[in-house]
């Protein structure tokens, strides 16, 4: 079982969606389109704890307003749960790891 956070806009995410299309069977993906469905603040604390990065990690730096760069993880946290867009993608989470799926061929680190 593996899940994605997905921005069908991008195309980083629809090429990393394609590997795990290829690599696992049908219902064993789950797809999840964060922007119209976004994660809770525990959720993502959760996800940014499985990340070697920690919460910046998860943060799209591009997009982040000045005042987070120097930020803890809790105020990054926050931000992300008020503003999925700020959300870096494609998140994938399987039982061998999570990961910023960047560059998309990445993803073959934790597939089962």
């Amino acid at each position: 079982m593996a899940e994605i956070w997905h921005n069908p806009r991008c195309s980083k995410s629809r090429a990393t969606l394609e590997l795990l299309e290829a690599h696992y069977a049908p219902g064993a993906l789950e797809i999840v389109a964060y922007l119209e469905s976004p994660p809770s603040r525990t959720r993502l604390a959760v996800v940014a704890d499985a990340l070697s990065g920690g919460a910046r990690e998860l943060l799209r730096a591009k997009d982040a307003p000045s005042e987070l760069a120097d930020a803890s993880d809790a105020e990054i946290l926050d931000a992300l749960a008020a503003t999925p867009a700020l959300i870096e993608r494609p998140v994938v989470i399987t039982s061998r790891g999570t990961l910023i799926a960047r560059p998309p061929e990445r993803v073959r680190e934790v597939l089962e």
